[in-house]
């Protein structure tokens, strides 16, 4: 049965981004992590005292997630680099480096530390791909023939991930073998009406459900296990990018959001544009792990 607009929906970060993305939650620190694409900015927000820190990456980024060592391992053009707690920089890796047209974006770590890392074809075609960086650095290709491959996140067993193909319109689910870190058979999950937006960032609760940002579609989706639409959530910006889930119980909502397509007249009709929302759901989200250190 398919819930519209139970959720009350608050501003958790009052701000302008541009092309707010990649939300992920950081539980020791408290804190959430996301990225201005952009801007080429990589912000932390402290859950505790509402401060923001922002740091100029120095070229593109399309995310941020945490390492074991408690910093941040960026990830921006084909460049994927280690940001120590330090402050010093390193590069961990290079993906794709030799095909012009696409670009690294999303990604997440799963139960053994390794992360997962997609790219987008620029020009629209099919040469988008999913990588895997093990916690060594080494660098695999998972899966190839995408258009863009976007949000993705596992379920509480780690025996699925679900993939978003944006301009497809479609969520994949693959089976999951996480001893190996490899992807089983594939089959559509969900597939996204064009009257509803674009599927975007995506994460994933306990009971099964999964949440996906609709951008340009001004609403955040729940579909159960079996892909079925269970909750609809409006929200007050017409490009929902991303969520996460973070709080000390897992039961909050973050949804990026971005204002780089509007008109000026319609960014200055939209205030919350840019801004971090949120709200609150039962089912807590699924535990997110940092880079090289399992879940």
């Amino acid at each position: 049965m398919q819930r519209r607009g139970t959720a009350e929906v608050r501003v958790a970060v009052a701000a302008r981004d541009t092309l707010g993305e990649g939300p992920s939650w950081h539980p020791g620190r408290r804190e959430l992590v996301r990225v201005d694409i952009r801007a080429e900015q990589v912000i932390r927000w402290s859950a505790d005292t509402g401060q923001e820190t922002r740091t100029a990456v120095g070229g593109p980024v399309s995310l941020a997630v945490p390492d074991r060592d408690g910093g941040l391992v960026v990830a921006g053009g084909s460049t994927v680099t280690r940001w120590r707690a330090d402050g010093s920089r390193a590069e961990l890796c290079r993906i794709d480096p030799d095909t012009e047209s696409t670009t690294l974006n999303d990604g997440k770590c799963d139960d053994r530390g390794r992360l997962w890392i997609g790219t987008y074809d620029r020009d629209g075609g099919s040469l988008a791909t999913l990588h895997v960086v093990d916690v060594d650095g080494s660098v695999r290709v998972a899966e190839t023939g995408l258009s863009a491959s976007n949000g993705l996140a596992w379920d509480a067993e780690s025996t699925v991930l679900y993939l978003v193909d944006t301009p497809r319109r479609v969520i994949w689910r693959y089976d999951y073998r996480l001893d190996g870190g490899e992807l089983g058979d594939r089959e559509v999950f969900a597939r996204i009406g064009e009257d509803a937006g674009l599927p975007d960032g995506l994460a994933t609760d306990t009971a099964g459900g999964v949440w996906v940002a609709l951008f340009g579609g001004g609403a955040v989706h729940r579909y159960d296990a079996g892909g079925a639409l269970t909750h609809v959530v409006p929200v007050p910006v017409t490009y929902p990018t991303s969520v996460a889930f973070g709080g000390d119980d897992l039961r909050t909502v973050f949804v990026t959001t971005s204002r780089t397509r509007l008109t000026p007249e319609q960014d200055a009709a939209e205030p919350l544009g840019g801004s971090v929302l949120a709200f609150d759901v039962d089912a807590p989200g699924v535990p997110v792990a940092s880079y090289g250190s399992p879940g």
